[in-house]
Parts: structure tokens; sequence; C-alpha cells
């Protein structure tokens, strides 16, 4: 009777959509996905007040994320087996579209970083991620084996996009695509005999770079690898106040939001650096400053807090990964993250000097935006795939 054409009912009508969703969200990491949403929701607001007068940055942004969402939802399905099959393709297209950058690539301001394939990409994005997920590749392939063999292998495959992107140039990306590389060379086991010596030469480098400022950052002293551009970056980070109205203008515009934002700031679109345009490229790579004037200590608080906890959730997912692959590729890029993160709030804080890399969910930005769906939809996947196996 009714019991029957009930069961008939179920067979027959398809289920509401939001349990045909149920299968796509089965084993989500629900901390990182969390963690995620309130730095999108923070990005959200801090663009809106910083972008309100950029046409439709705000409306973009929220594309953009939505975008991203998507990305990540789509490649936590993907199993870390199939991540591992696209390694190699997904290296040699980006390899492939950086010479195709270099030889018929669109130049802005004296960087030619763009190629225009139907829509304008910026292919150096792809490699961020292609580094680290063909290293892991490698080492897996290795059966974890870290001879000098692997690990010469290993560096010629992280140089060669570092340094196509460098001529590009593009001194920011190209440290990103390093550090993703090393993060899997030291996490594959890399002797600390040989990190220690590199750091203990960075130290030294540094403590001369201060101390020798006023000689080495003549007009007349030129620095061998970096271009003057880069060496003025460098020299102006040291000292700022040598050229106020030029290339220290940006560091110091900055100190002076991020230090008149006190600790509560001045309140949502009430920043007088922000919206007298004093922050130079305050919806990009300076929209840290923008935060931190309108919304202070306690802002910039839960944005670090919401950095730290996803940085925290993705070492939990590197340790807890069953395979060589896995495990490497979840703590390359959650510690690229860091990178990311860290090096945005260093340059705007004028720890750092400005070397053009965005924040994470806050900074205007498409590709970069659907790069880091893409390493976050990764974790996911990890995450998602370790959870499945065990129930």
């Amino acid at each position: 009777g009714r019991r029957n054409q009930m069961a008939m009912k179920q067979v027959f009508e398809q289920p509401p959509w939001w349990m045909r969703l149920r299968p796509w969200a089965r084993g989500f990491d629900r901390p990182l996905a969390i963690a995620m949403g309130v730095l999108a929701v923070v990005g959200l607001i801090v663009m809106y007040s910083a972008g309100y007068d950029h046409g439709t940055r705000f409306v973009d942004h929220a594309r953009n994320m939505v975008l991203a969402a998507l990305v990540v939802l789509a490649v936590a399905q993907i199993p870390p087996q199939r991540l591992m099959a696209v390694a190699v393709p997904l290296y040699g297209v980006g390899v492939a579209l950086l010479v195709a950058t270099a030889l018929f690539g669109i130049t802005k301001k004296g960087a030619t970083r763009w190629l225009n394939v139907g829509v304008v990409i910026q292919p150096s994005e792809i490699l961020k991620i292609a580094v680290p997920l063909t290293l892991a590749w490698w080492f897996q392939k290795r059966e974890g084996r870290t001879g000098p063999r692997e690990y010469g292998v290993a560096l010629v495959l992280v140089m060669v996009p570092t340094l196509l992107v460098m001529k590009q140039p593009d001194l920011g990306t190209a440290l990103l695509i390093l550090s993703s590389g090393l993060y899997v060379l030291f996490l594959a086991g890399l002797s600390w005999k040989l990190v220690a010596p590199v750091l203990a030469l960075g130290a030294v480098g540094i403590t001369a770079l201060i101390v020798f400022e006023p000689t080495i950052c003549q007009p007349d002293v030129r620095w061998p690898l970096l271009r003057e551009y880069q060496q003025h970056r460098v020299c102006t980070l040291l000292d700022p106040t040598t050229d106020p109205l030029g290339k220290g203008f940006h560091i110091i515009q900055g100190m002076i939001a991020i230090g008149s934002g006190g600790i509560a700031g001045k309140g949502f679109m009430n920043g007088s650096q922000t919206h007298l345009e004093f922050i130079p490229e305050r919806t990009t790579d300076f929209i840290f400053a923008a935060l931190s004037e309108e919304f202070g200590l306690l802002g910039v608080l839960v944005v670090v807090a919401g950095f730290t906890f996803v940085i925290f959730r993705g070492l939990v997912i590197a340790a807890a990964a069953p395979t060589v692959f896995s495990r490497l590729l979840a703590g390359a890029i959650t510690l690229g993250f860091f990178t990311y993160a860290f090096v945005n709030m260093g340059m705007v804080s004028g720890i750092l000097p400005v070397v053009g890399v965005p924040l994470p969910f806050i900074s205007y930005g498409g590709t970069a935006m659907v790069t880091v769906g893409l390493g976050l939809g990764i974790l996911m996947s990890i995450a998602r795939n370790r959870r499945l196996i065990q129930t």
C-alpha cells in the first residue's frame, strides 16, 4: 500500500539538490574549509573599501572567489593518484607557456609576464603548483630514495622555471616558485649539513647589507645577478627616507597606514591613507596596509589567526598523508601558503623588499586567486582521500 508507494516515489523522483551535493562534500576537512571561509569574508570586506573607486574591483573579486571555490570543490574530488598522473604534463605545459611568454608575451611596465591565449593569463602562476607537484611525483617514483642524483634532477626541475620567470623579470613570483621547490627538497630529507651553510650565508649577507649600506647603495655601485630596479628595492628597504617621494614612497605610506590604525582601526571606509590614495596598489600588493588602517591590530590578528590556522591544518594533513607523494605535496603547498602571507605582510610592513607578492584571499587578482584555490583543493583532496580510506 502506502509504504510501497513511498518507496516507488523515492526511486523515480530525484532527491533534493542539497542531497545530491552531499557526496561531493563527503570527507571534506571542515576546519580548513571554515578558516578559508573566514579569510574570504575578510577579503570581500576589505576589497569593498579599498576598491570603492576602482570600478568593478569588488564584483570581480567576488567572482574570482566563487571561481576559486569551484576549483577547490572540483580538485578535491580528484584522488591524489590522478593528481600524480598530471604532474609532468602540467609542468611541461607551464614551462612551454613561459617560453611562449618570453617570445610573444604582453609587456606592461617593462615586464613581459602575460600571454594572450584567448584570455590573458600569467603562466608563471601555473608553476607555483606544477613545481611541487612534479617534485613530489619524482621522489614518489624514486620510492623515497634521496641520493645526489635525485636531488640533482629535482634542482634542475626547480631552476628551469625559476630562471625563466626571473628573466621576465618577476622576482616575487620567481622566489615563490623557488621556495615551493626547495620546500619539497627539505621535506624529502635534505640534510641539515647542506641547509645550515645556506642559512648562515644568507644571515651573513643580510648583516653585510645593513653594515655597509651607505657604501654599497651609492648610485654608481652595481650588484651582480640583480637588475637595477631590484637593487633599488633592497636599498630602499634599508633606508626608505633616501627617496621618500620615489622608490621609498610605497614603504613609507604602508608603514604610516599600518601605524595609524592603532588597536581598533579608523573604521570601515574611514581610512584616510586608503581613500586619499596615498597607499599605492591598495587593492593588490598593498591591501594589507588598507586592512591595518581601517581595522587596526584587532583586524590584523583575525587575518593572522586565519592564516596560521590554515598553515597548521595543512601541516596536520601532510603529517597524516599515507604516501610520499601526498605528504611532500601537502607540506610544500602549506609552506608555500605561509610564504605568500609572510612575504606580503613583511614587504608592506617594511621588513622585506617590495617584490610584488599578493596576499591570499585578500589581494585582487584572478590568476593568483585560482592558483590559491588549486593548492587548497589539492590539500582537501589529500585529506578527503585519507578519510574515505579510513571509513
